[in-house]
């Protein structure tokens, strides 16, 4: 609830964020009495783990009356600072700097000293890639501080913990009262996109943004054997606390199906346990299918590799996407948020071994076709029982129709709802490498920031392969993510010879990251850098001929190939608009001159079969 007197409450304990970010608000402003649905009751035993306002190591969100406040970046950094200067088993290191110049950094727990042991599992924590959605911080701060001082060190004795608290720091010091209207709490909050306004939960496979390159370097360097990123959900209400996912949940389309198979038996029933054990009621990741019929259906919400559990499984990284519900209280999600990162700190040390033979194996697969471009089914694949809330439906005199009103009451008859999964639309054939010309040397530090290994080229090669015309592509009519997006009817594979010049680089699809590689290569691949509107020039025409010149051109044409004239008349028969438009008619000769634009829709980047 926005309330003024929470941001009285707010300016006591972080004077210059709550003044110098947040508006005077008038007293009788609508927008400042309580507008959401009402909370259900919850008093799990998970609040045990919270600390006296009194205690030395109190974290701003502990020490808040209300818990439901957290930390502007420059009181988290010094909250931070404090604990590693007093602790050896804390360290931070910062991995990046954003567009804004603030440092991203990461808090590293671990006996090891600054070279972790490889037998240990790495458990990376990832908060605030969304930073209105920033539960992962403060119970990330809790945590570390329960690990160095209050008897949980023995966490580490087989695991490595590394936590970015603030991933978007620029969009988390854009903060106001105002920036989530849909979730309850922490009453102050960040922006959800960057100084660039951009969305990083969207930039995992196009590597666009600072941060996003920042993050995969920290990956690289650390290989974790489970990578967790902490998001608050929108959408409907319903019981559910804690729900998480991850592409390949009950077997479905994962590129890492052993990774699949160990999250689904040994982490999901035993995380479940734990977080019912403390009180929290934890569910798979599902979005509502129509925000006007709750019980319409439920689905996956999409497999995209764009988002990080896409990402994941492509990339062989075990990773779950958290989406703690917004319209719990603030303290309940931060809660449900330490119960979970303790228990997968408890797995990893458990069954680590096991989890690191998946990644092994998966890592192995060669597929050589590979799904893509998912959507959702368009019947139910399933039904699935779903803990609902109960809701009523009104005339609204704003809306001029019927909304939901949820009532913040636990329906206790289990819903049975439909379940709407995903399905490839293409499937992607797996060249032997792909070759990447040295003018397009963007793509190529793109690939290399991913870290696909690669051969550059330091002399001139003439190889066989095989390029691909691009037919009918057609621009988005609006901008996505700061790109016009491109999508592709069809290809048409052309033999060629082609030299490619020092600086090219060829780049196999035999390697672990070679499910990545394709993704990003091929321009049918929704998620590939063409259909991002990385290549614009192909889709530009070089040179054009007069009418008075391709007309008694074309007429010769005529006279000289039997075959093109009876080629040219069928047209025309088949085809009227064709046939009453003068312009496409000689463009139809001139497309087949050697004067036409032979690298017109050629998409440079070549295949090697």
């Amino acid at each position: 609830m926005r309330l003024l007197p929470l941001l009285v409450a707010a300016a006591v304990l972080s004077p210059s964020h709550a003044m110098s970010q947040t508006p005077s608000l008038p007293n009788a402003a609508p927008w400042d009495q309580p507008f959401l649905p009402p909370a259900p009751a919850w008093d799990g035993a998970s609040r045990a783990l919270l600390r006296d306002a009194s205690d030395p190591w109190v974290t701003p969100f502990e020490a808040d009356p209300a818990h439901d406040f957290s930390p502007t970046y420059a009181d988290t950094r010094a909250w931070f600072d404090r604990l590693d200067a007093a602790s050896e088993l804390i360290r931070i290191e910062q991995f990046g700097v954003s567009p804004e110049g603030r440092p991203i950094y990461a808090v590293v727990a671990s006996k090891d000293g600054a070279t972790f042991d490889p037998a240990k599992p790495v458990l990376l924590a990832q908060a605030g890639i969304h930073p209105g959605e920033i539960d992962g911080k403060d119970a990330g701060m809790m945590l570390l501080r329960d690990i160095a001082f209050y008897g949980k060190d023995e966490l580490l004795d087989r695991v490595n913990l590394i936590l970015i608290p603030i991933l978007s720091v620029d969009g988390h010091e854009r903060a106001s009262a105002y920036a989530r209207p849909n979730q309850r709490g922490p009453r102050i909050q960040g922006w959800r996109n960057t100084a660039t306004n951009q969305n990083l939960n969207r930039d995992y496979l196009k590597l666009d943004q600072v941060e996003m390159r920042a993050v995969r370097g920290l990956i690289l360097k650390y290989r974790p054997d489970l990578y967790v990123d902490i998001h608050v959900t929108d959408g409907m209400d319903y019981q559910y606390d804690v729900t998480y996912g991850y592409n390949g949940e009950n077997g479905i389309w994962s590129r890492s199906p052993a990774i699949a198979r160990w999250l689904d038996a040994a982490f999901k029933p035993a995380m479940n346990a734990s977080l019912e054990a403390q009180g929290h009621i934890p569910g798979e990741l599902v979005f509502g299918v129509d925000d006007s019929d709750p019980r319409a259906g439920l689905s996956d919400g999409g497999l995209g590799e764009r988002f990080s559990n896409g990402w994941g499984s492509a990339a062989h990284v075990p990773t779950i996407l958290i989406e703690n519900h917004s319209l719990k209280p603030h303290e309940q999600r931060v809660l449900g948020t330490y119960v979970f990162l303790e228990q997968a700190m408890r797995l990893l040390a458990g069954h680590g071994a096991d989890l690191r033979a998946a990644i092994s194996a998966d890592s192995a697969l060669r597929p050589a076709e590979i799904p893509a471009n998912f959507v959702a089914e368009d019947e139910p694949t399933t039904t699935r029982a779903f803990k609902g809330i109960r809701y009523e439906m009104y005339d609204s005199p704003a809306s001029g129709r019927q909304e939901i009103r949820w009532l913040g009451e636990p329906d206790p008859e289990l819903w049975q709802m439909p379940f709407y999964g995903s399905r490839p639309t293409l499937t992607l054939r797996r060249p032997e490498a792909y070759w990447v010309p040295a003018h397009r040397s963007d793509v190529i530090e793109r690939l290399q920031a991913h870290g696909v290994t690669m051969e550059v080229l330091d002399a001139p090669r003439t190889v066989p392969v095989e390029m691909l015309r691009l037919e009918d592509p057609r621009l988005a009519s609006r901008a996505n993510e700061g790109h016009v997006q491109v999508s592709l009817a069809s290809v048409t594979p052309e033999r060629r010879d082609w030299t490619f010049q020092p600086g090219s680089a060829r780049v196999p699809t035999d390697q672990p990251l070679g499910d990545i590689v394709v993704l990003l290569l091929e321009p049918q691949s929704s998620e590939s850098l063409f259909a991002w509107g990385m290549f614009p020039e192909v889709l530009s025409r070089v040179e054009y001929i007069e009418g008075y010149a391709i007309a008694p051109l074309a007429e010769r044409m005529l006279a000289a190939d039997p075959a093109l004239k009876a080629e040219f008349e069928a047209k025309l028969a088949a085809e009227p608009e064709f046939a009453a438009d003068g312009d496409a008619r000689l463009q139809w000769f001139y497309e087949r001159t050697p004067f036409y634009d032979e690298r017109y829709r050629l998409y440079p980047i070549a295949r090697e079969n």
